[in-house]
């Protein structure tokens, strides 16, 4: 399992030192998740899964989103759900200070490793998803990290809510997608539980 794609040597020694950082940082997460049967950091598996993602929507990702994908929920084991007021106001307050967290982490790895001041705002901008609406690449990113979603959390995540909360759920996440997105989640949800289909069907009629 690693963060960068095979046939990489000869990229620019600053991504390869800053993707070992962020995957050694991934190792440390007390979280562990069971893939074919071997166990691994949820963290590592995460953006392992979101990296390819990004590769499945643009196989020559630019350098900044590459970073970005490799880093998105880095140390997020740190801020816990339940330290927030529940409802809607706190996780959003709880999603705005991960935010925050990621970007300084990312900020403090990409210094350290000599990138310029241009690369690092840019991977902020992405991980922050600053301009969703109006910034192909930031949609990209969503696309991608919505799919890690219902790749490795929406059937669990169905499980625990009834059918009304999902569909909410869906329905708000679905408007961040873009037509790209949209394809290959359906294409996706094929495999997917008879529920957990027809929770997605539901909730994508127009």
């Amino acid at each position: 399992m690693g963060l960068a794609p095979a046939g990489t040597g000869g990229e620019d020694a600053r991504l390869r030192s800053a993707l070992a950082r962020f995957e050694a940082i991934h190792g440390e997460d007390p979280r562990t998740v069971t893939v074919e049967g071997v166990t691994v950091p949820w963290s590592a598996h995460y953006h392992c899964r979101l990296a390819h993602w990004v590769r499945h929507f643009n196989p020559r990702a630019s350098e900044a989103l590459r970073l970005a994908a490799a880093c998105q929920h880095i140390r997020r084991w740190r801020i816990r759900r339940s330290d927030y007021e529940a409802g809607r106001r706190g996780y959003r307050r709880w999603r705005t200070d991960l935010r925050k967290l990621h970007a300084a982490i990312a900020r403090e790895v990409l210094e350290g490793v000599g990138y310029e001041e241009t690369v690092i705002e840019r991977a902020e901008t992405l991980i922050r998803k600053i301009g969703l609406t109006r910034d192909p690449e930031v949609r990209l990113f969503e696309d991608a990290i919505c799919m890690v979603f219902f790749e490795n959390e929406y059937v669990d995540l169905a499980a625990k809510h009834d059918d009304a909360k999902i569909i909410d759920i869906l329905r708000r996440t679905w408007p961040k997608m873009s037509e790209a997105g949209h394809e290959a989640a359906l294409n996706f949800a094929a495999a997917l539980p008879e529920r957990e289909r027809r929770l997605l069907a539901a909730a994508t009629v127009d």
